[in-house]
């Protein structure tokens, strides 16, 4: 040590009784600082520091491990898995960094090893989560070293079929959508984040309808917002009487618009009520509760997602932009499940623009070239003002 430089601060951090405050990268709620008393660890990071100054982050593990299960019943029915798993750890092994020594290294090679164990080991059905969370408990249990694991998963979408009507013992076909999450694992408990990538959605455009709404579908939609207003009598009936006007015009009228945006001098698009809205959901959902089948929460919010995007089937609902549409989806996922702490929402904007052949031939909403590049993307992250603990789920 540098008998000028003394107990000089690192990197903002106070050293003293010769211990060098070491910073690995801070998963959240993840990881934390090691100290090291060892002489020689602590002089090589003596003049790590004093000559180099840097701060090192580092975290290793296993990508794109590809592993399929099959499940076979005593009746002949067999379910099937496809997984691509992404492991990371985050643990004490700077020494492999800062001088030839990996003896706490755990081999990536052996990580994917253990995906295929412990693929083995699940006697069960077992959705991605809970394949997820035993693996993260393994890492975290069998290497003292090892203070988190980060476990991603994404399941390939195979769906049984069904001939003449009855459903196929073991066969299956690709669908389109894919089960994902992620699960960090640390030594007193884990976090489970869930979700669907890749949905595809579009409604069309509606210029009219054969019926108008019922007043029965518009009271189930505004209800709830006419009863959170508390208002007086005569003021509750002068906004039934406003809502349920743009309501029917709206509905009416089209399913998708976008008007009142910005126009200055870069402005070329056009306001309008009536486009059709396509997307491709990418959503996550964080837990705070275990739910009782990680696999029906995930059929289930993915449920909830569709049926809030296209609305009742005789009607849908208006879509004044792709904002307010993800806005509403992310809130009818968090009232219907109070076990979800937190709703992410990436949608891109999918566009189809109509075709206009000049005097060539008369369109009328009908004709449109898809296009998705350039697209435009709009996300968000909608959550609970009060977040309950998590504890070990």
């Amino acid at each position: 040590m540098d008998p000028d430089r003394g107990s000089e601060p690192f990197e903002g951090r106070n050293l003293s009784n010769g211990k060098v405050d070491i910073c690995f990268l801070e998963y959240p709620g993840c990881s934390g600082p090691y100290t090291e008393t060892a002489e020689h660890s602590c002089e090589m990071a003596e003049k790590f520091r004093s000559e180099e100054g840097f701060h090192l982050e580092q975290r290793h593990g296993k990508a794109r491990v590809r592993v399929a299960r099959v499940w076979r019943g005593r009746d002949g029915l067999q379910s099937m898995a496809e997984w691509n798993v992404h492991v990371l750890l985050l643990s004490d092994c700077k020494e492999s960094y800062f001088q030839d020594d990996n003896s706490n290294i755990v081999a990536t090679d052996s990580m994917k090893n253990t995906v295929y164990v412990k693929a083995k080991e699940c006697a069960e059905i077992a959705s991605v989560e809970e394949f997820a969370i035993r693996l993260g408990e393994h890492f975290t249990s069998t290497y003292s070293h090892v203070t988190c694991a980060i476990i991603k998963i994404i399941e390939k979408p195979w769906e049984r079929i069904t001939v003449d009507g009855q459903m196929h013992k073991h066969g299956f076909k690709l669908g389109s959508d894919k089960h994902t999450t992620e699960v960090v694992v640390k030594k007193d408990g884990y976090q489970v984040t869930s979700g669907i990538e890749g949905l595809a959605l579009l409604k069309t455009t509606k210029a009219c309808i054969s019926q108008p709404p019922s007043i029965l579908s518009f009271m189930q939609a505004e209800m709830p917002f006419l009863l959170e207003q508390k208002l007086l009598h005569i003021e509750c009936l002068k906004l039934i009487k406003l809502r349920m006007s743009a309501f029917l015009f709206f509905t009416m009228q089209s399913t998708s618009g976008f008007e009142g945006f910005i126009h200055d001098k870069y402005t070329l698009l056009k306001e309008t009520r009536e486009r059709l809205f396509a997307t491709e959901v990418n959503a996550e959902w964080r837990y705070s509760v275990k739910p009782t089948c990680f696999r029906q929460s995930y059929l289930d919010i993915k449920s909830i997602l569709i049926d809030t995007f296209f609305g009742p089937s005789t009607e849908g609902v208006y879509s004044p932009s792709v904002q307010n549409t993800l806005y509403c989806m992310a809130r009818a996922v968090l009232n219907r499940f109070p076990l979800v702490e937190s709703v992410h929402l990436k949608m891109p904007n999918l566009h189809f623009l109509p075709v206009n052949l000049a005097n060539m031939v008369q369109f009328a909403d009908d004709v449109y070239t898809p296009t998705d590049e350039p697209h435009g993307t709009i996300e968000a992250t909608l959550s609970r003002r009060q977040v309950p603990v998590l504890s070990k789920i």
